[in-house]
């Protein structure tokens, strides 16, 4: 079946040489040189896969898993920046082309594991179930740590991490990420126009 993949290197050689090895009519490599940015971008979207599962979980539907994954890019992309990652990176395969199919997956573990959660199986019980590792809960608290250090909000992770690791209930997670104070999409957008909007 047709896919694509990303080969991340410093160095451009490198790069390029793993893509001449592995791409094929129907396995099409791309490279890219923010190392930084495609690891991050493989870690991060395992927490929103997480929240993307209790979504589903929960019983909601298609808008709300969208309006999850779509915040949560905003998410990943605030922290890769500040780790010195480009913000087009997630833009790419490695952030919202994995974002996408970690969060609809059901071969994904962090989104079949966030849908017991969600239907209010406790977490070893629901990581047992999977029987398999479930990336996205350790992760979840190294970046919930990250977000901290480098002072970044991250809304969608705190709660999740809330629900992980200091047994928040899921629903009131949910209200509180929906009644946050009032803000622009976009609101860098916004301060460029020198509020004229």
């Amino acid at each position: 079946m047709p896919t694509t993949v990303v080969s991340a290197s410093k160095d451009k050689e490198v790069a390029e040489y793993v893509q001449d090895i592995f791409i094929t009519p129907s396995f099409r490599v791309y490279t890219n040189p923010d190392v930084i940015g495609v690891e991050l971008g493989g870690a991060l979207k395992n927490v929103i896969a997480l929240g993307a599962g209790i979504s589903d979980g929960l019983g909601w539907g298609d808008n709300t898993k969208a309006a999850l994954m779509t915040r949560g890019i905003f998410e990943m992309a605030r922290l890769g920046e500040k780790m010195g990652a480009q913000a087009s990176t997630f833009l790419g395969l490695a952030g919202i082309g994995d974002l996408i199919v970690t969060c609809t997956s059901m071969h994904s573990r962090n989104r079949r594991a966030g849908i017991l959660i969600g239907q209010g199986i406790k977490i070893d019980d629901a990581i047992r179930q999977i029987g398999m590792v479930v990336e996205g809960i350790k992760t979840a608290k190294s970046t919930f740590q990250l977000s901290k250090k480098y002072n970044i909000n991250m809304p969608i992770t705190e709660e999740i991490y809330g629900v992980i690791y200091e047994g928040k209930d899921v629903k009131n997670s949910v209200s509180n990420l929906m009644i946050r104070d009032r803000k622009h999409e976009m609101e860098n957008i916004v301060l460029e126009n020198n509020n004229l909007w």
